[in-house]
């Protein structure tokens, strides 16, 4: 079977703007939750977010074409354009053999909430003829695709707060395939807007620590209250293993094992016992062919709302058994919120580090433990251990779940 490897990384996240930056923070355990500054939110009851407020894609695209292109798009092109630099892929001889798939949540839902706006207000002489195809969410791979003239299998999956895990698998799973050699993948979202956090609200989803931000975002702690929205993208190049051998590339991992599954149960809560995320794991550790013992770090979906982080214990505790006590567990989340559509590739990326700095990424704000989350969620303050196997999890609205195996590359 043909192996995937990871040969480049390219983030841009509330934690930072490029891999070295976002890196330092999630170890640091520094939350990078505040107040929103992008618009006003006044009358909103939540007034806080994993807002990147660093971030200007004018630079890398050109003010003109920053100005009409969504703000997701412009996250997934800088992550990507890191990514691709970061590989040293030489465009001209991949292109036809080198895919994109960026999974994107919900794509640019501000943009869409705006311009309805704008008709209302002003008529339909003042809607930029770009809003459509720069807002659907297949537009990310499409214009990464444009902008490095990757030829190869390009579309986009949503699912959710899943779609970044599942693009990466399914990319991984078409260079397996041999119907690609090298694949840009990963997830982007940039959904933070008054329409959203009013919907998020009127759930009940969201954290109302409007007094409080940078503590909201707390997985696995008894006192969470929901979570905190962020945004981003997470994107990194897959590549079969003898290619990137025979160019020499600097191989960070292997993408071993993949697994995707559905609860077929809700909408939006978690099926009983955990029973789809578990079979996602069981599905991951079997394409790779990893034993459940040989796991030494799992980056969880970690939402910070009750049932989620319960359900996912759960489903740690039913596949790894015994070994879960020996498992070092953490949610980035406690520093980035969480990004949803982004939340897949930006997790994977700090996946991948973990396992090549041997470095875990601590649990932000987990300062008084669930005793429902029993599991070593490494509170606080990051941990050296050698990492062999990392996996992280993802899950999504619909309830899809998607599960990723890296193992370190000798």
């Amino acid at each position: 079977m043909r192996r995937v490897v990871v040969t480049g990384l390219g983030i841009v996240a509330p934690t930072g703007v490029n891999v070295s930056a976002a890196w330092e923070t999630a170890i640091s355990g520094r939350s990078a939750v505040k107040a929103i500054s992008h618009f006003d939110t006044a009358g909103l009851p939540v007034t806080f977010a994993g807002e990147i407020t660093d971030f200007d894609a004018s630079g890398l695209l050109g003010a003109k074409t920053a100005r009409q292109t969504s703000r997701f798009v412009q996250m997934a092109s800088v992550a990507s354009s890191e990514a691709i630099a970061d590989a040293q892929i030489d465009e001209s001889a991949h292109g036809p053999r080198c895919g994109c798939l960026i999974g994107v949540g919900i794509g640019g839902f501000g943009d869409i909430a705006e311009s309805a706006l704008t008709l209302d207000r002003r008529g339909v002489s003042k809607i930029s003829p770009l809003t459509l195809p720069y807002a659907i969410p297949n537009m990310a791979s499409g214009f990464v695709a444009i902008r490095h003239q990757l030829k190869g299998p390009n579309f986009s999956i949503a699912s959710a707060c899943a779609s970044g895990a599942h693009a990466l698998g399914e990319a991984a799973r078409l260079i397996r395939d041999g119907e690609a050699d090298m694949m840009v993948a990963g997830g982007a979202e940039a959904a933070i807007c008054p329409l959203s956090i009013a919907c998020f609200d009127r759930m009940r989803a969201l954290s109302r620590r409007n007094d409080s931000p940078e503590s909201a975002s707390r997985p696995f702690d008894a006192d969470r209250d929901g979570f905190v929205m962020g945004e981003g993208s997470g994107v990194l190049v897959l590549e079969e293993l003898e290619q990137a051998k025979s160019r020499g590339a600097k191989i960070y991992a292997e993408l071993a094992g993949y697994g995707a599954s559905a609860d077929a149960f809700h909408i939006t809560t978690p099926g009983p016992k955990a029973e789809g995320l578990a079979r996602s794991i069981r599905m991951a550790l079997e394409s790779g062919q990893i034993n459940a013992d040989q796991v030494d770090y799992v980056n969880a979906h970690g939402t910070s709302t009750k049932t989620n982080d319960s359900m996912e214990s759960e489903a740690i505790e039913t596949v790894f058994g015994t070994h879960a006590d020996s498992i070092s567990v953490s949610s980035t989340k406690g520093v980035t919120g969480h990004c949803l559509g982004g939340a897949g590739g930006i997790e994977a990326v700090y996946s991948v580090l973990a396992l090549h700095e041997n470095v875990v990424p601590p649990t932000a704000n987990l300062n008084n433990p669930d005793p429902e989350c029993p599991l070593d969620y490494t509170p606080l303050v990051a941990r050296e251990r050698r990492i062999n196997i990392a996996i992280s999890n993802s899950c999504g609205f619909g309830g899809q779940n998607a599960c990723l195996a890296f193992r370190k590359f000798n």
